[in-house]
C-alpha cells in the first residue's frame, strides 16, 4: 500500500507488522507524513525500518515526534549521558525472553516503544511481537464479557527465576530497587482507535478479587490468545533496523537463542497515558508512586 505521502507499507504478517520503505528517518519529517506513519502504526501495531543507521541524538528525535519521550526505565539505568536511551544488552544479563508490555507495573506505561537495531548476532536474536487486540476479539463471547469486568495487578517484583550469572543477580536487584504494584483493566480501550486490546503480559501477576490460584489459571488462559502464532510476528534483525510498536495493544518477546553472543539494541519510549477500561475507570496505584520521574506526561 502507497500512503498520501509517498511511502510504502508492506504488510509482513496477517495480523500485526508492516515494513516501511521510502522514509529516511534521520531526514526532517513533514507533519504530514508522521500523520500517517502514526496512521500505519496504529493499523499494524508494529512497524520496521530497514537500513536506517541511526545514532542516538537521530533515535530520540524519531521517538519524539510520537510525543514526549520517557526516561529510560523507572529504576534501571540509562546509556551514558543519554537519560532517556535504555540498553537492552544481552552482556548485562539483560534478556526479556518472555512475553510482556514495557513498564505496565507503573500506572502510565509508555505510548510506544522504538528499537534500534545495533549489535546483531548472526542466528537468533529476533523480536516477536503479539496483536493484543486480534487476541480479545478472539475470545468466546463469555471470556470476552469476563475480561471487560477484570483488573490485574501489574508488578516489577515477582517470584523470578533465579539468576543465572552475576550481572542478572545484580540487574535483578536493580530492576526492583523501587517497589511498584498497579491495578490496571484487563481489558484496554485504547486512546486513540478505541479498539479494546488484552492489557496483561509478563507484570500482570493477579486480579483483583482472585486468589493465586484463579489469578493464575485465568491469566493462561487470556495469555494463550494473546501467543496464537496467527497473532505474532517474528522480526529478523540486521543492524540499523529500526522498529516501533503500539505499547498500548502489544506484548513483545525476545527469545535468548543466541547463545554467548553478543545482542545491543537502544530502547526510547514515548510517554503514555493512564490506561481506561471499558467501564470509563482509569488504572491507580496500588504500592508505590506516579513514577513522575519516569512518566512526565503522567494523567
Amino acid at each position: 500500500m502507497t500512503t498520501s505521502t509517498g511511502f510504502d507499507v508492506r504488510k509482513i504478517g496477517g495480523r500485526i507488522g508492516a515494513e516501511v520503505l521510502g522514509v529516511t528517518l534521520s531526514d526532517d519529517l513533514d507533519p504530514a507524513l508522521v500523520s500517517d506513519i502514526n496512521s500505519s502504526l496504529l493499523e499494524h501495531k508494529a512497524l520496521i525500518f530497514r537500513d536506517q543507521h541511526l545514532d542516538d541524538a537521530a533515535q530520540l528525535r524519531f521517538a519524539s515526534l510520537f510525543g514526549e519521550l520517557t526516561t529510560a526505565h523507572p529504576t534501571v539505568p540509562s546509556v551514558e549521558g543519554q537519560p532517556s536511551i535504555l540498553p537492552v544488552d544481552a552482556e548485562e544479563g539483560i534478556r526479556a525472553n518472555h512475553w510482556h508490555t514495557d513498564v505496565t507495573f507503573v500506572r502510565t506505561p509508555p505510548k510506544v516503544s522504538t528499537l534500534r537495531g545495533i549489535v546483531v548476532p548472526p542466528y537468533g536474536g529476533t523480536t516477536l511481537i503479539a496483536n493484543a487486540g486480534a487476541a480479545y476479539q478472539d475470545l468466546p463471547q463469555p471470556l470476552r464479557e469476563l475480561a471487560d469486568k477484570l483488573w490485574a495487578v501489574h508488578t516489577n517484583d515477582y517470584d523470578y527465576a533465579a539468576p543465572r550469572n552475576e550481572k542478572a543477580a545484580e540487574h535483578r536487584k536493580r530492576f526492583v530497587s523501587r517497589k511498584y504494584r498497579t491495578a490496571h483493566p484487563v481489558v484496554r480501550v485504547h486512546p486513540e482507535s478505541g479498539e479494546r486490546g488484552l492489557f496483561i503480559g509478563g507484570f500482570a501477576q493477579s486480579f483483583l478479587g482472585l486468589g493465586p490460584s484463579e489469578s493464575r489459571d485465568l491469566l493462561r488462559i487470556f495469555q494463550s490468545y494473546v501467543i496464537r502464532p496467527e497473532n505474532i510476528v517474528r522480526i529478523a534483525w540486521s543492524p540499523g533496523d529500526v522498529v516501533v510498536f503500539d505499547n498500548r495493544i502489544t506484548q513483545h518477546y525476545a527469545p535468548d537463542d543466541y547463545g554467548d553472543l553478543p545482542r545491543l539494541l537502544h530502547r526510547v519510549t514515548v510517554a503514555g497515558d493512564a490506561p481506561v477500561g471499558v467501564d470509563g475507570e482509569r488504572s491507580y496505584v496500588l504500592e508505590g508512586d506516579e513514577a513522575g520521574h519516569y512518566t512526565p506526561a503522567a494523567a
